[in-house]
């Protein structure tokens, strides 16, 4: 059986009721945009750059920039087409292909913010064998490991979305192609494309953040047995950006799952918005935070902007 194909595209929707705003509304998203990508773009050109940030907890750093930067630019020209030029109509295979990317580096992030969590756990329970316990190439499967993680999980329920036909509207609700949008245009049986994402995100989020939890359970254990109370906040210090931005993913994870699950009375308009903020938010906060709270990349950033005024 061949994929579906010869159907009508999918139309993509910005802000319903608000079409006459969309060129006002473009101006903060294209700023954020731009933001997410100056931001974790100068990040992992710092790391590349600086052989003092070749080190385990950078490596991991580098590849949360990695991931955040292809999720703005996975989402952006759909978005940026919608509210500039209303340009709505997307072939399935594109959608299909968006939905597959978005999806799976939302689990590819939430993976490097677990191996970010081990990278704390060993630097603060085992010091003197951080170094030989996360080597390169112990990084380098690791982070090859929350990669396939992320990209193989989503092939099942992606897949079959090409067969589906689709004989109901073909009216998406946001600017970009989701899987939860897409499988309930489908006229065909979708019970498998309804329960896998839910095992999915019971053993990717849930089971991820429940790791980071009992993690740092251990290292505030840890660091409570350090007699000097110096070390013990400069222990933890090392600790506040990864926590930030964890805070940051889990908690618009967990208010837009509130919004979808609880808030069906509530404006379309909050639904749309909400989905923004997932997909915007930790992105653009990330690097933020690891500027302000690690001295190593305030420092590089610092030289950088020195260097920028000489020339």
């Amino acid at each position: 059986m061949w994929p579906n194909i010869s159907a009508a595209p999918f139309l993509l929707t910005g802000f319903p009721g608000l079409e006459a705003a969309h060129p006002w509304i473009s101006i903060p998203f294209f700023a954020v945009y731009v933001s997410v990508l100056l931001g974790n773009g100068t990040l992992l050109c710092l790391i590349k750059g600086d052989h003092s940030l070749h080190e385990p907890m950078y490596y991991f750093l580098a590849m949360l920039a990695g991931t955040d930067l292809m999720v703005t630019l996975t989402t952006m020209p759909t978005v940026m087409g919608v509210l500039w030029m209303n340009h709505r109509q997307m072939s399935h295979g594109a959608c299909f292909l968006q939905a597959y990317f978005i999806h799976s580096l939302s689990i590819v992030e939430s993976g490097v913010l677990l191996a970010m969590a081990y990278d704390r756990f060993i630097a603060i329970r085992t010091p003197l064998r951080y170094n030989s316990i996360l080597t390169n190439s112990r990084v380098m499967k690791v982070g090859l490991g929350v990669l396939m993680r992320g990209f193989l999980s989503l092939v099942p329920p992606i897949v079959p979305l090409y067969w589906f036909p689709y004989c109901r509207s073909h009216v998406l609700s946001h600017a970009f192609c989701l899987h939860q949008d897409v499988m309930k245009l489908a006229c065909a049986d979708i019970t498998f494309n309804r329960v896998y994402p839910v095992i999915l995100v019971a053993l990717t989020f849930f089971l991820d953040a429940l790791i980071i939890l009992f993690s740092y359970i251990l290292i505030l254990k840890t660091v409570m047995g350090i007699a000097s109370g110096e070390e013990r906040a400069k222990a933890l210090n090392t600790c506040v950006s990864h926590i930030s931005c964890v805070l940051v993913f889990y908690i618009t994870v967990i208010g837009l799952t509130f919004i979808h699950r609880f808030g069906k009375h509530a404006p379309r308009v909050i639904h749309i918005t909400m989905s923004y903020v997932y997909f915007l938010f930790p992105p653009f906060m990330n690097p933020i935070i690891y500027s302000i709270k690690t001295k190593q990349i305030q420092r590089n950033i610092i030289c950088l902007f020195s260097m920028h005024r000489r020339v």
